[in-house]
């Protein structure tokens, strides 16, 4: 899939749209596909951020928003042969979108309050706690809307942190902040002298700050005359080990609060746009984040006594962790590539809350009927042998989940010395002869034949199996012959099928 972002940053706008496209971009990527970039010259700081990841970066010299705009995003998506052109930004309303559609473009509208008077785009991206379909009254027919923090866009550093559990420590002292990537009203000085009025013993604190934060000299020299242990860092691309670190986070209210929410980081929000006062206000009512208001009201006493009482009270720090870690789940990014690439399937890998699952579907009886062994598999054995997969840096194991986050089937590949793997499915009985198997199976064939170095997947199926048979001569294997030394003496009623790296 080819995707063409069409996003703006500077002092003014902030990184968000950009980083946010970012992150929708790598998940592009990761997919095989490729990413373009359309950016207004102000954006340039962020390019090489861009272009580090594999994207290639436009710079547009029309006015942002005008239809000299969407003539030169309409000319590079047709260049680049786009599938979606993805618009982030608050100058993309109802006629630019209009201008892409006539041009026969497929759109995806990133939003996050329902700015255009009508959405023309065929699908509108609202990952925000207070998105609703009443925020877009006027859309055409077709424009699907996808709604919700499930849809929270994080980007690529943030995944292998979906199954992290933090700790909680009884008093904490590590506190990060983190503003956003330009701050032009430059809170964070006045959150540094909030820290100095607190005056927490042993206190550590990292403030970030973005390449468009026009205070960094200002801010640097506040920090030299301070008498708190405090770090300022630039551009940093470890954010999510930074989130690991601290015991709480001090954030603006937007796109961070999901970065944060999804570390299970407690968090102190400050408002710093007027469309950040609803997420702010919504977050706190769900004591997600203590929300301390808008910039503009800021209280440097209200902040230092809030990080007072934050910091010594585990079971404050312990609710709001907890509350704000079951609102992201760090697949947002994967829910919506399924989407536009009209996929009916995605994966996760198996995690320990599964076992109960897979005991249910291995004793199946379908599922033992398919089986080498047809005998039933008793808790204590599949729990021993859960337990050894799973810590298993030779067997790799995901499940399928639909577009409703029901998981479908298990595909399991167990890597032998020879650098070959032997596949094994299953498919959950209520989703059988739904068509899941081949997909399932050659995706994540393809996608581990590009990423290791297995010379071979095999897979040994019952002759009768006509079903999984097909399902894997359909993914790309072959049929070879049966090693005389397999499956003891069961070759007769086996069938031996296989699919070849040809890179090596």
């Amino acid at each position: 899939m080819h995707l063409l972002f069409r996003a703006d940053a500077s002092t003014q706008i902030g990184t968000g749209h950009v980083m946010r496209c970012l992150a929708l971009a790598q998940a592009c990527l990761a997919e095989g596909g490729q990413a373009y970039f359309l950016m207004g010259s102000e954006g340039a700081s962020l390019a090489q951020r861009v272009l580090d990841e594999g994207a290639q970066v436009s710079y547009l010299s029309a006015q942002g928003g005008s239809e000299g705009d969407a003539q030169q995003a309409i000319a590079l998506a047709k260049t680049c042969q786009a599938d979606w052109v993805v618009v982030d930004g608050y100058h993309f309303g109802a006629e630019y979108q209009k201008w892409l559609k006539d041009a026969g473009l497929k759109v995806l509208a990133i939003d996050d309050y329902g700015h255009a008077s009508h959405y023309w785009a065929d699908a509108v991206l609202n990952q925000n706690i207070t998105a609703d379909a009443a925020l877009y009254p006027s859309r055409e027919s077709h424009t699907q809307l996808l709604l919700g923090t499930r849809y929270a866009l994080l980007r690529k550093e943030f995944w292998p942190w979906r199954t992290w559990q933090r700790q909680i420590p009884s008093i904490a002292s590590k506190v990060l902040v983190t503003l956003g990537g330009s701050d032009p009203d430059n809170v964070t000085l006045l959150v540094i002298q909030a820290l100095q009025k607190a005056q927490i013993e042993g206190l550590e604190v990292v403030i970030i700050v973005g390449g468009s934060n026009p205070y960094y000299e200002q801010l640097d020299q506040a920090i030299k005359s301070s008498e708190v242990s405090i770090i300022l860092k630039q551009n940093v691309t470890n954010m999510p080990e930074l989130m690991a670190w601290a015991d709480l986070a001090i954030t603006a209210g937007g796109s961070t609060c999901w970065e944060t929410a999804f570390m299970g980081l407690p968090s102190i929000a400050i408002t710093l746009a007027e469309n950040q006062t609803a997420i702010v206000k919504s977050l706190s009512d769900l004591s997600v984040v203590i929300g301390i208001g808008s910039h503009k009201d800021f209280a440097i006493d209200s902040l230092a006594h809030c990080l007072q009482k934050c910091l010594k009270q585990q079971e404050l720090r312990s609710s709001l962790s907890k509350t704000s870690s079951s609102l992201v789940d760090g697949y947002g990014s994967d829910r919506l590539i399924m989407t536009l690439q009209n996929n009916p399937i995605r994966f996760r890998p198996v995690v320990k809350e599964d076992c109960s699952l897979l005991w249910h579907w291995a004793n199946d009886s379908v599922t033992r009927a398919a089986s080498f062994s047809s005998e039933p598999i008793s808790w204590y054995e599949h729990i021993q042998w859960f337990d050894t997969k799973i810590k298993s840096e030779s067997c790799r194991m995901d499940i399928a989940l639909d577009n409703r986050d029901r998981p479908v089937g298990l595909i399991r590949y167990d890597i032998d010395f020879k650098n070959e793997a032997v596949a094994s499915i299953t498919i959950a009985s209520q989703h059988r002869g739904k068509g899941y198997a081949f997909p399932i199976i050659e995706k994540t064939s393809e996608k581990i034949l590009s990423e290791s170095k297995l010379r071979q997947i095999n897979a040994y199926i019952k002759r009768d199996n006509l079903a999984s048979i097909k399902a894997f001569l359909k993914a790309g294997f072959k049929q070879i012959d049966m090693p005389s030394s397999r499956l003891d003496g069961n070759e007769p009623n086996v069938i031996h099928l296989a699919k070849q790296n040809y890179s090596f």
